[in-house]
C-alpha cells in the first residue's frame, strides 16, 4: 500500500512492523538518518573527524619537562607537511609544490632542518580517548624522538588516566595562528596544576616518584654519622657524596629559610629534598616522611605561595628525584615481604568460636534467620579488621637490638609496607587479601556470604573457598563491561541539562544565598567550616563581638578561610548559584573562585560543562575500580554505641526525646535526633546520630570525660517501644492471616512475626496489624502500627511497661557498599526519582487525628487551631511515627522512608533542597576518596529548578497551571510592579536532568540529545524559533561557540548590530524627514 510505503520512508517502524530489505534488516527510514549515535546530529554534527592528526601507543618520557610531549619524528613529519613545504618554499630549496612532495619523500637533510623550524615553539594536542573532562586534551611542545611511540610526561598521567600498557594517543595540530595562541595560553599543560573538580593540584607524583621522596625522607636509627651538625644543606650534601652519613642519618643543620637561619633536627634525605625547594619555603614542611597527600599539599602550597612558573619547575625537580631514589632504593617484592602475623590464628579461632555461639542460639530459637546472618556478618567484619591491623603492625615496625643492648621499634623498610604507606601502589586492603584473610565475599546481588574466607593468597586457598570468591570476583568483571556505558550515560545527560551555563555578568545583584557550615559525623569533621567556604563570596557581614571580620561580597581564599575558622564563627551565609538572579547563566559572584585558576571566574568561562565533567568523569573512574578489588566485600562493622573522643557538654538537639523505663535507664523515642558534644564557648566538638530505640547513659548537660560510653543499641534490630505503660491487646492480628506463629519444637518457645504485604491471604491484604496499649479503663493510650516482617515481643493482654520493647523489626541483610551501588544513587538523585515507600511529610501543622479508612489507604487529619482540616490519605501499611491528639508542624516526617525531593522542596524550600542534594551526591563520592567541589553539585541543582508552575497569574499573560522558565517570569514580574501591576506568583518545580534537558527553550539542543523526532516535529508544529543561545545549538550550526575566547567576540558582534540598527534607523528617520 502506497499510504504504508510513505510511512515506511518517513519513519520505519514506527506503524505496525518495519519493512526489511533483502537482508532481514529492517530498512534505514529518513527519521532513521537523523536520530540516534549513528544519526546526523551526533555523527557528523557533534562530532567530527578532523584532518592532520595521528595515533600511537605512549611511553613515559622521564627526562621530557612539563610542557614536553616526545613526538616520533616519522609522524612529525607527516603532521607538519604544509608548513614544511612552506618553509623550503621561503628558504629557495624548492619552487614548487611537487618538487617540496619530492624531497620530503627522500626525507633528505634540509627537509630535517625545516622541520626543527617548523616545530620550535608550535604546540600540539594530545588526546587521550575517553576524553572525560577538560584536561582529557592538553597542548604540548614537541620534541623530536625516535622510534614510533609518542613520549608522555608521567606526571600528567593522572589527568589523562593514561598509563604505559598499551594506551593510546591521537596527536592533533592547531594550525591557525588564533589556534595555535588559544593552545598554548589556554590548553598547555603548565597552565593545568589545578583540578577544575576540586582545585587540588591535578599534576599529581604518582607510583614511583611518590615512593622515591618516600623512601627519601624516612629515618633510621643506628647509622653512620649520626647526629653529627652541619652548617648548611650544601655542606649535607657533600658528606653524603663523600659517603660520610647514609641517606636517613638523622642529624642537625643549619637551615636558611628565606632571610632567617635555624637549627632543625632532620635526616640528610630531607636536605636533599629542601635544595630544590622553592627559596623561602619553610623546612617544616619537609621535615617529616612524605606520603602522597603530603606531597601534594607540599606542591598545592608551593603554587599558591609562589605561583605557577615556579610550582612547574618543582613538580619537574621533584619528579628527577622521585625516580631517582625509588631506583637507587632497590625495593622490589619477594614472596617473603608479605609477613602473616603471629595473632592471625588466635584471632580466627575466636571468631569461629563467637559464630559457633551464633549457631546454638538460632537453634535454640532465640534468634531469627536474619538476625543470625547479621551477626555472623558483623563478627567477620571486625575480625577482618582486627587481622588487617595486626598485619600492618607486623609490616610496619621493625624490632632491632641497638648498640646498647636494648630493644628499639623502628619503622620497616619492607617493600610491600612502603609501596602502600607511602601511597605508591597497593592498599592495606589488598595487602590484607596477601597476607590477612581474604575475608567476607559478595555475591553478585551485593549480599554478603556469611562464611568467610579465612586464608590468604600467600597461604592459597582450600577448593571451597575458591569457589566462594569467584562468585563475587566474575561479578566485578562483568560489572565494569556494563557500568561504563551507564557511568557515559549520565555524564552525557548532565552536560546535556547544564551546557548553556556560562558566566554571563560580574554581579547579578541577589540578596539571598546559602547557609554553610562544618560537616561533622561523629568525632571526625568530614569537611571543616574554612574548606566549604574557601572560594566563595560573601553574602553578608560577618560580625563578631561588634567588629565587622569580613564585608558582604568578601571573596574567601585559603587565608581569610582560616582566619574565619579560627574566629570560631558557626555558620557563614555565602552566595551560591542556586540562588543567582542572572537572567541568562550565571554571575561570578555567585559562583566565586575558578577552581582550576585559582582567581575569582572571568565572564565567558562555560561553569555548566565542567559541573557536568567534574561529576561525571570520577563515576566512570570509580566503575572501572570494581574490577581491581575482586569482589571482596566492603561492608564495615555496624557501630553499636557512641563513645566520646574529647569529651565536654552533653547537649540533646530539640527532636531528641526519651522515656524512662523502672530500671531508670533512658531510651530514646525520636527518630532523626541528634546529640552534640559542646565544649564551654558552645563550640561544637562532635556530632552524633541516635538511633531510636538506643539507651542513652547522660542526661541532657552532663559534663562527660573524653572515652566515655555516651549510648548503646542493637544495630541489627529496629525495636518498637512503649512510651506508657498499660496493657498490650493486638488489632487485625490473626493466626495465618496476618500473623505466623512458629513453636521451636526443641525448647516450645513461640515467635510470632507479622507475614509480609504480598504473602498475606486475600482478607488479610485490607487488614492493618497493629498493637494497642490501654489503660485501667480499657482506654486506648497508644498505637503502635506493626511493619511486615516484625516479631511481637509481648503476647496479647500482657502487661508492658515504659521504655518496654514490645516488638522488633530485623534490619534487612548488610549489603556490600560500593560505587556501583552509589552511581546508580546519584543517577536517581539527579532524575528527581520518586522513591519506592518515600517519606511523608505533614503538609499543614495540626493535632493528628484518624478520619474514614478506605480499601487500601487510611485517612489522616490535620487540625489545626484555625483554619480547614488538612486530610492525607496514607497507605495502610505504612507505620505513622507520632500518636493520635499529638501536635504536628508543617513539613514533620509521617511515616519515615526515604526523602522525597519533590515534597522536599514544596514543603521546606529550595535551600533544604539543595543541602539534601548536595550532602546525598558527596557522601557516594566521599566513600571512593573523590573529591567535588560543592559549587558544580550546584549548578547542576539550578537547572533542576528553573521551571516553575504559575499559581496565581495577577496581571500576566499566564494561565494557572503553566509550566515557564523562572528567569522568565522573574523579567515579567519585574515589568509589573514597576508599573504597579500585579505580579505572578509561582511555585518552583523540580525536574530530572533527562527531562530539563529535553525541555530547553532551545529546540536544536534538544533534538541532538535524544527522541530527535519527537522534538523536531513538535518545534516544526509550534513553529518554534532557536535564539542560538546555548554552546550546543551553536556547535550544531557551526558557529563560534558564546563562551571563552567566543563570549568576548560574540558580545563584540552583538554590540555592533545594535549599532549598525542605530545608523540604519537614523538614515531611515533622516530620509523620511527629508522628503516630507
Amino acid at each position: 500500500m502506497l499510504q504504508e510505503s510513505v510511512d515506511a520512508l518517513l519513519d520505519n517502524g514506527r506503524r505496525g512492523r518495519a519493512i526489511l530489505g533483502t537482508n532481514k534488516r529492517p530498512l534505514k527510514s529518513l527519521a532513521d538518518m537523523i536520530k540516534g549515535k549513528q544519526g546526523r546530529f551526533r555523527q557528523n554534527l557533534l562530532g567530527k573527524r578532523v584532518d592532520y592528526s595521528g595515533r600511537s601507543v605512549v611511553v613515559s618520557g622521564p627526562t621530557l619537562k612539563l610542557h614536553q610531549c616526545g613526538l616520533p619524528k616519522k609522524m612529525a613529519l607527516e603532521l607538519f607537511k604544509p608548513f614544511i613545504f612552506n618553509k623550503l618554499e621561503q628558504k629557495g630549496i624548492t619552487i614548487t609544490i611537487k618538487a617540496a612532495k619530492q624531497l620530503v619523500e627522500e626525507e633528505t637533510p634540509e627537509v630535517w632542518d625545516c622541520l626543527d623550524e617548523v616545530i620550535r615553539e608550535h604546540p600540539v594536542l594530545l588526546n587521550r580517548a575517553p576524553t572525560l573532562h577538560r584536561l582529557g586534551i592538553q597542548a604540548f611542545e614537541p620534541v623530536l624522538i625516535e622510534g614510533k611511540a609518542i613520549q608522555l610526561h608521567p606526571l600528567v598521567c593522572v589527568a589523562f588516566n593514561a598509563d604505559f600498557d598499551g594506551d593510546q594517543m591521537a596527536v592533533h595540530v592547531p594550525l591557525s595562528l588564533e589556534a595555535q595562541l588559544e593552545a598554548r595560553a589556554l590548553m598547555m599543560s603548565t597552565n593545568n596544576i589545578l583540578s577544575p573538580a576540586s582545585g587540588e593540584p591535578i599534576i599529581q607524583p604518582n607510583q614511583d616518584v611518590v615512593l622515591g621522596i618516600y623512601y627519601l625522607t624516612k629515618e633510621d636509627f643506628d647509622l653512620p654519622g649520626e647526629g653529627r651538625s652541619f652548617v648548611d644543606v650544601h655542606e649535607v650534601k657533600r658528606a653524603f657524596l663523600e659517603k660520610q652519613v647514609n641517606l636517613h642519618t638523622k642529624i642537625k643543620v643549619r637551615v636558611q629559610e628565606g632571610d632567617t637561619k635555624s637549627l632543625y633536627e632532620t635526616t640528610v634525605g630531607r636536605c636533599l629534598l629542601y635544595e630544590i625547594m622553592p627559596n623561602g619555603l619553610d623546612f617544616n614542611k619537609v621535615n617529616k616522611t612524605l606520603k602522597k597527600k603530603d606531597i601534594l599539599n607540599l606542591i598545592a602550597h608551593v603554587y599558591k605561595d609562589f605561583g605557577l612558573k615556579e610550582s612547574v619547575l618543582f613538580a619537574d625537580k621533584l619528579m628527577y628525584l622521585g625516580f631517582e631514589y625509588s631506583t637507587s632504593s632497590g625495593a622490589s617484592i619477594g614472596v617473603n615481604d608479605f609477613e602473616i602475623p603471629d595473632e592471625k590464628t588466635s584471632i580466627i579461632t575466636g571468631a569461629q568460636s563467637e559464630v559457633q555461639n551464633i549457631e546454638q542460639q538460632f537453634e535454640s530459637g532465640l534468634l531469627t534467620k536474619g538476625e543470625k546472618y547479621n551477626k555472623i556478618i558483623d563478627i567477620w567484619s571486625r575480625t577482618n579488621e582486627k587481622v588487617a591491623d595486626s598485619m600492618m603492625k607486623a609490616l610496619g615496625d621493625k624490632v632491632e637490638v641497638g648498640a646498647d643492648g636494648e630493644e628499639k621499634v623502628t619503622p620497616s623498610f619492607n617493600s610491600v609496607f612502603m609501596y602502600a604507606d607511602s601511597g605508591a601502589r597497593g592498599s592495606p586492603a589488598q595487602i590484607r587479601q596477601l597476607a590477612g584473610m581474604r575475608g567476607l565475599m559478595s555475591k553478585p546481588d551485593g549480599s554478603i556470604i556469611e562464611t568467610a574466607i579465612t586464608s590468604n593468597f600467600r597461604e592459597g586457598l582450600s577448593m571451597l573457598e575458591y569457589f566462594t570468591s569467584t562468585h563475587g570476583a566474575r561479578k566485578g568483571l562483568a560489572d565494569t563491561a556494563l557500568k561504563t556505558a551507564n557511568s557515559g550515560y549520565l555524564t552525557r545527560r548532565l552536560v546535556d541539562v547544564s551546557q548553556d551555563v556560562v558566566i554571563t555578568s560580574e554581579d547579578c545583584g541577589t540578596e539571598e544565598g546559602i547557609t554553610v557550615e562544618a560537616i561533622i559525623d561523629g568525632a571526625s569533621v568530614i569537611q571543616t567550616i574554612s574548606e566549604r567556604i574557601l572560594g566563595r563570596v560573601l553574602q553578608e557581614d560577618i560580625k563578631k563581638d561588634g567588629k565587622v571580620l569580613f564585608k558582604k561580597g568578601h571573596l574567601f581564599d585559603e587565608e581569610s578561610a582560616q582566619e574565619l575558622q579560627n574566629s570560631g564563627v558557626k555558620k557563614v551565609l555565602i552566595r551560591s548559584p542556586i540562588t543567582c538572579e542572572a537572567s541568562q547563566g550565571l554571575c561570578a559572584k555567585c559562583y566565586g573562585r575558578d577552581l582550576a585558576r585559582g582567581h575569582q571566574v572571568h565572564i565567558g568561562e562555560a561553569v555548566g560543562v565542567v559541573a557536568a565533567q567534574s561529576i561525571g568523569e570520577p563515576g566512570t573512574q570509580l566503575t572501572m575500580r570494581t574490577f581491581h578489588i575482586g569482589g571482596a566485600a566492603s561492608g564495615a562493622s555496624e557501630d553499636d554505641s557512641i563513645t566520646t573522643l574529647r569529651g565536654g557538654n552533653i547537649v540533646f538537639d530539640s527532636s531528641l526525646k526519651t522515656v524512662e523505663k523502672k530500671n531508670g535507664e533512658f531510651i530514646v523515642v525520636s527518630r532523626n535526633a541528634h546529640l552534640t558534644i559542646q565544649d564551654d564557648e558552645e563550640n561544637l566538638l562532635e556530632k552524633y546520630s541516635v538511633p531510636y530505640g538506643a539507651e542513652i547513659l547522660y542526661s541532657d548537660g552532663s559534663k562527660v570525660e573524653p572515652g566515655t560510653l555516651i549510648a548503646k543499641w542493637d544495630p541489627l534490630t529496629l525495636p518498637i517501644i512503649a512510651e506508657a505503660e498499660g496493657t498490650i491487646s493486638f488489632n487485625d492480628l490473626s493466626e495465618d492471616v496476618t500473623m505466623k506463629v512458629d513453636v521451636d519444637d526443641l525448647t516450645g518457645s513461640t515467635t510470632r512475626e507479622v507475614i509480609d504485604l504480598n504473602d498475606r491471604p486475600v482478607k488479610g491484604k485490607g487488614m492493618t496489624p497493629s498493637l494497642t496499649v490501654l489503660d485501667g479503663k480499657k482506654k486506648v493510650i497508644a498505637t503502635y502500627s506493626l511493619p511486615s516482617k516484625s516479631i511481637l515481643m509481648k503476647n496479647n493482654g500482657n502487661k508492658v511497661t515504659k521504655g518496654e520493647f514490645v516488638a522488633r523489626v530485623p534490619v534487612e541483610g548488610t549489603k556490600t557498599k560500593d560505587i556501583t551501588g552509589g552511581l546508580p544513587r546519584v543517577a536517581d538523585l539527579f532524575e528527581a526519582r520518586k522513591p519506592k515507600d518515600g517519606a511523608i511529610y505533614a503538609e499543614a501543622s495540626g493535632v493528628l487525628s484518624y478520619g474514614k479508612e478506605t480499601k487500601g489507604r487510611k485517612r489522616l487529619v490535620l487540625t489545626p487551631e484555625k483554619g480547614e482540616p488538612v486530610e492525607m490519605m496514607i497507605q495502610k501499611h505504612r507505620a505513622v511515627s507520632f500518636l493520635e491528639g499529638d501536635y504536628i508542624e508543617k513539613g514533620d516526617i509521617v511515616c519515615h522512608g526515604p526523602v522525597d525531593t519533590h515534597s522536599l522542596l514544596a514543603l521546606h524550600g529550595v535551600e533544604e533542597l539543595a543541602k539534601h542534594l548536595i550532602s546525598e551526591v558527596q557522601d557516594v563520592y566521599r566513600l571512593q576518596g573523590v573529591v567535588i567541589n560543592d559549587k558544580h553539585i550546584e549548578c547542576i541543582c539550578r537547572q533542576m529548578m528553573k521551571k516553575v508552575t504559575i499559581t496565581e497569574p495577577g496581571d500576566s499573560d499566564y494561565l494557572e497551571g503553566d509550566i515557564v522558565e523562572l528567569n522568565q517570569v522573574r523579567g515579567i514580574n519585574k515589568n509589573l510592579t514597576s508599573s504597579d501591576k500585579k505580579p505572578a506568583e509561582f511555585e518552583r518545580m523540580l525536574l530530572g536532568i533527562t527531562k530539563a534537558a529535553l525541555s530547553t527553550d532551545s529546540f536544536v539542543s534538544a533534538a541532538s540529545f535524544q527522541e530527535t523526532t519527537r522534538v523536531l516535529t513538535e518545534a516544526a508544529v509550534t513553529s518554534k524559533k532557536d535564539t542560538l543561545k546555548g554552546l550546543k545549538e551553536n556547535v550544531v550550526v557551526g558557529r563560534l561557540i558564546p563562551a571563552g575566547t567566543g563570549f568576548a567576540a560574540n558580545q563584540k558582534s552583538s554590540v555592533l548590530s545594535e549599532e549598525i540598527q542605530d545608523i540604519e534607523e537614523a538614515l531611515k528617520k533622516e530620509l523620511t524627514e527629508s522628503f516630507q
